[in-house]
């Protein structure tokens, strides 16, 4: 298949684009960068521009008809232009309009979506699956939960910091918010799986991995992957709900509020319907998470 994957210089378009192309497809990836992914020619476009949307577009169908779209690009935090709403919704809206009628397509959303979330990150992205639902294409819609796997942004890199850099790791309140990590394996081969499977259009899959945690068992697995030994100390929740907005107003804070209420709110789901109809192999944060901290940087 001809197969257009937007976001495709992230951390999961990547991925994807590496399954795709391991499964014979021709895959045309496109990024604000233009990036060569896997030896995949890349296509340089903002998909908050339709302009540059429709341009891409027509750039792919060049090389024959575009019969399927990937559509990856999202954001964890805002920064200047690049808004939840702008990312989320206004680019959604824009390769769907662009993506031919005949043509399968995929959406990256994410566990928690709702457009009556108090947090901006799930209400944008619940407010562009009501868009994709209401498109008139044959679409699937992929939930994952926090995402792990060499590269990664959260344990690769944040909870690795909160756990490495201060005398004592600070825990959320009581630490029992759950969450249940996916692998980056399991969320390309479930794109990859739902492309051909009839069954799967219309569908919205949880991607969930095979076991369940708590963020303080999190903590701790991070803790024992990064060699350290220190006290895990919880921090009471009127003290960080006082805090948050505070650490807001730095440059880089260490946890915007859309973080803070996505982990109060935890992530997790049943991983048994995506797993069965799309044949996921299910691999575990434990057989993973030492060469993940250890590769970051």
């Amino acid at each position: 298949m001809n197969i257009l994957v937007t976001g495709a210089s992230g951390f999961v378009g990547q991925a994807v684009v590496g399954e795709l192309l391991a499964r014979g497809h021709t895959v045309f990836p496109v990024s604000r960068q233009g990036m060569d992914i896997a030896g995949a020619r890349g296509i340089a476009a903002d998909v908050t521009d339709l302009g540059n949307v429709q341009r891409a577009f027509g750039e792919v169908s060049e090389h024959g008809a575009i019969q399927a779209v990937v559509h990856l690009v999202g954001i964890i935090t805002e920064k200047g232009t690049q808004t939840f709403g702008r990312v989320h919704v206004d680019a959604t809206r824009n390769v769907f309009a662009s993506t031919p009628r005949s043509a399968r397509y995929l959406h990256m959303s994410a566990l928690g979506a709702d457009p009556g979330s108090p947090s901006g990150y799930s209400r944008s992205k619940g407010q562009a699956e009501a868009l994709v639902r209401q498109s008139g294409l044959d679409w699937s819609i992929f939930r994952p939960s926090l995402i792990f796997g060499l590269g990664d942004d959260f344990f690769g890199r944040t909870l690795k910091q909160l756990v490495s850099l201060p005398p004592m790791v600070p825990q959320i309140g009581d630490g029992k918010f759950p969450f249940r990590p996916v692998s980056i394996a399991d969320v390309a081969a479930a794109f990859v799986g739902a492309l051909t499977l009839k069954q799967a259009v219309g569908q919205t899959y949880t991607l969930t991995g095979p076991q369940e945690y708590t963020f303080r068992q999190l903590l701790e697995l991070e803790l024992k992957a990064v060699s350290k030994n220190k006290p895990i100390v919880p921090v009471p929740l009127f003290l960080m709900n006082l805090a948050v907005p505070l650490m807001g107003l730095l440059p880089s804070p260490p946890i915007t509020r859309d973080q803070y209420l996505m982990l109060k709110a935890g992530n997790t789901g049943d991983p048994e319907p995506a797993r069965t109809a799309l044949s996921l192999p299910m691999q575990r944060l434990e057989d993973h998470l030492t060469e993940i901290v250890r590769a970051s940087r």
